[in-house]
């Protein structure tokens, strides 16, 4: 879209809560460096706020947020707060590095929230809107204000909720479907109700936040806009509590493709689409369905034999966008062992990573020694070997080497060779099978009492010899996390998945739980 063709749409705000919401997911931690990888990103894409934590959760919470406002250029800069005072200077503090900040606070307004949850009355709920909004905005120039469960919240009692935050000081006005209730209709009729009942709407923003329980999300969030919110807040991938969030991809691309229905414009370069998605889903270790709108492996493949023959004739018969407008490569190059580092790189470049010296030397390495295994090694292999990479980066735990004797007359025997901050550890194991083998050496020389929730493997392309990508999930004292590995042996791959995601609930134990408090 060209400026000339923007200037007379009305501006929508794109609010990025992939680091906040998004990392509520049970199993979605990121590490500190993930996240600052992810904001980057977020920033160069041309988000206009990105929520970058919850700061009073913990301190690695706060730092991540302290450390974003200090890198970010030009996105808005935001923190979460409970309507407490301490959340709301502790929010205030963390941002107060960046260039542009803001505190989002919130606090319930549905009556099953304050007859269940707050214990409070309506007029209690409304003196603490009128003291934490006005705390807030004392602290800070840009304060946003939601209305936790809006959509189940009396239409008159809400008014009144909104009028209060708004006098108080709130400059943006967030009315979330909380649970993800409400119809299309309902949340169109609830935004241009609200903007015309409350006489100082006008001084505000008012803000869109849809969960996805009924698969609603993004029509819901679409919907808010036409009933006169401009900003919408979403996630990368539609990551986030239950069901998810609305997914940034999706909102940015039915701006753009359907200008003609939805007469919007937004500020985000959807090339960085691919390349946003596949860092998140690298660092959250959820896999992106191949399904999925946009940023799906098969979003932009044809296997029908009518699709492909009008593909061939004219690609618009079956594609509404074209895939390099979202930073997919139409065609997918093989490369082979006898492939340079400098073509290794600038296909990095063209997948969307750009690795620093070490990592890309490491990466190389990882790609000759998967060249010299596989016959042919498409952007998929090496995609999965870069997040990887990525995702082992700066680990103090990992695979050196293992070997694995199996068979019919069992017990199967793994032994295990692991770098532990620095030292060389081997343990031989015994299990009901290879995986549990190899599980019980890891145990072995890093012994924890972590419960393995979820065990999946996935090849990455087709063929007897296609890298095998496993992701793991592991649960201790309530803290759960993910991890993901990529190897052509399915038993290597599976050990580096179960190393990655110790090694980041070993960093939420150091770190304290935040999963009590949530919020959308």
């Amino acid at each position: 879209m060209t400026a000339s063709q923007t200037a007379d749409k009305d501006q929508v705000f794109i609010f990025d809560t992939t680091l906040r919401d998004g990392e509520q997911s049970p199993g979605a931690s990121m590490t500190l460096d993930e996240k600052l990888q992810i904001a980057d990103i977020l920033d160069e894409m041309g988000v206009d706020i990105i929520e970058a934590g919850f700061p009073i959760a913990s301190n690695g919470d706060f730092e991540a947020v302290s450390e974003i406002a200090k890198q970010a250029k030009t996105s808005v800069i935001a923190g979460l707060a409970r309507a407490i005072h301490a959340d709301i200077d502790r929010c205030a503090e963390a941002v107060k590095h960046a260039e542009k900040g803001r505190i989002h606070t919130f606090v319930s307004t549905s009556p099953i929230h304050l007859q269940f949850q707050m214990n409070k009355t309506e007029d209690q709920v409304l003196d603490i809107i009128t003291d934490t909004v006005t705390r807030a905005r004392n602290l800070i120039g840009d304060v946003e204000w939601s209305a936790m469960d809006a959509t189940r919240t009396p239409i008159d009692y809400l008014c009144r909720c909104v009028e209060a935050a708004i006098k108080c000081g709130a400059t943006t006005i967030n009315l979330p479907d909380t649970v993800g209730y409400a119809t299309p209709d309902e949340y169109k009729k609830m935004f241009a109700d609200i903007i015309e009942r409350v006489p100082n709407s006008d001084k505000a923003i008012f803000s869109v936040h849809c969960h996805d329980d009924l698969g609603l999300a993004v029509a819901n969030s679409l919907a808010g806009v036409a009933g006169g919110a401009r900003q919408i807040e979403c996630t990368i991938n539609g990551l986030g509590e239950r069901a998810g969030n609305a997914a940034l991809e999706a909102i940015v691309m039915a701006i753009r493709t359907r200008s003609d229905a939805l007469p919007y414009a937004s500020n985000v370069d959807p090339k960085f689409l691919t390349r946003a998605s596949k860092l998140v889903a690298g660092a959250s270790g959820f896999a992106v369905q191949h399904n999925k709108a946009i940023v799906g492996k098969n979003a932009f493949a044809h296997e029908s034999g009518i699709h492909q023959d009008g593909m061939l004739k004219n690609a618009e018969t079956y594609e509404i966008m074209r895939p390099e407008d979202v930073g997919v490569k139409a065609t997918s190059l093989v490369m082979g062992k006898h492939s340079g580092r400098h073509a290794f790189k600038d296909k990095l470049k063209e997948l969307g990573y750009e690795l620093g010296d070490n990592a890309l030397q490491d990466a190389f390495r990882r790609f000759k020694d998967l060249a010299d295994r596989k016959k042919h090694v498409y952007d998929e292999d090496i995609e999965a070997l870069v997040e990887d990479e990525i995702s082992i980066a700066g680990e103090n735990t990992k695979v050196i080497a293992l070997t694995v004797i199996a068979g019919t007359g069992g017990p199967q025997k793994a032994i295990l060779t692991m770098d532990v901050d620095g030292r060389h550890e081997t343990r031989e194991a015994t299990g009901d099978g290879p995986v549990d083998a190899t599980f019980n050496a890891i145990k072995a020389i890093v012994p924890h009492e972590a419960t393995l929730q979820l065990y999946q493997v996935h090849a990455v392309t087709e063929g007897t010899d296609a890298q095998a990508e496993v992701s793991v999930r592991l649960e201790a004292d309530g803290r759960i996390a993910t991890g993901k590995g990529a190897d052509t042996d399915t038993l290597v791959a599976s050990a580096r998945a179960y190393v990655s995601a110790m090694n980041k609930l070993a960093m939420r134990q150091q770190t304290g739980n935040p999963g009590a408090l949530k919020a959308s």
